[in-house]
């Protein structure tokens, strides 16, 4: 009896790690703290601002809250007219315009709430030693931009990826030795 022992503590440990092994593999989520579940709820919530009518305060109730929204990028006027740029005045948009000539007046908000989460499945000894990993993305990314002249919203822009699905399968015949310059120390 006492010889099975180990015998069963190996078969044991086998199935464990032959059932297990995806569960050891790391996974990771990039997520902007946002009011929305989902890019329709971002863009249903976009779809409710109104220009030249919407004013900063009414942008925070819709969800847009650009002082307490994490990653919020701020453009003043100088920004806003060098992406701008390559288009002529007379064919820019309204509220483009008008920011131009409010220059200090105006102001650029560019939010992009997103929920993308990552896992990597597959044989957890090929990934461990890099010798291939499958990785899996998915979730969804929404941009906007607001363009805000004396505290009214003007122009209004959005962009977006409704539906993240993305499969890599990286593999390195050399494993952990494919990218040997991470292997020597850097003394210079």
């Amino acid at each position: 009896m006492i010889t099975k022992a180990p015998a069963l503590i190996v078969v044991l440990f086998v199935i464990g790690i032959v059932s297990g092994c995806a569960g050891l593999l790391p996974s990771g989520k990039e997520e902007t703290r946002s009011p929305w579940k989902s890019f329709d709820d971002a863009k249903a919530a976009y779809d409710r601002v109104v220009l030249n009518s919407t004013n900063v305060a009414q942008l925070r109730n819709i969800g847009f809250n650009i002082y307490s929204t994490p990653n919020v990028r701020i453009l003043n006027y100088v920004d806003i007219a060098q992406t701008t740029q390559t288009i002529e005045r007379g064919e820019l948009d309204e509220g483009f315009q008008k920011c131009l000539k409010a220059k200090n007046g105006c102001r650029g908000y560019v939010l992009e709430p997103k929920d993308i989460k990552s896992k990597r499945y597959g044989n957890v000894f090929l990934d461990i030693l890099n010798f291939r990993r499958k990785t899996k993305e998915s979730g969804w990314r929404f941009r906007v931009l607001f363009v805000v002249v004396d505290d009214i919203v003007v122009e209004k822009l959005w962009s977006g990826e409704p539906m993240i699905e993305e499969v890599r399968d990286t593999k390195n015949p050399l494993g952990p030795f494919q990218d040997a310059s991470r292997l020597v120390p850097n003394f210079w």
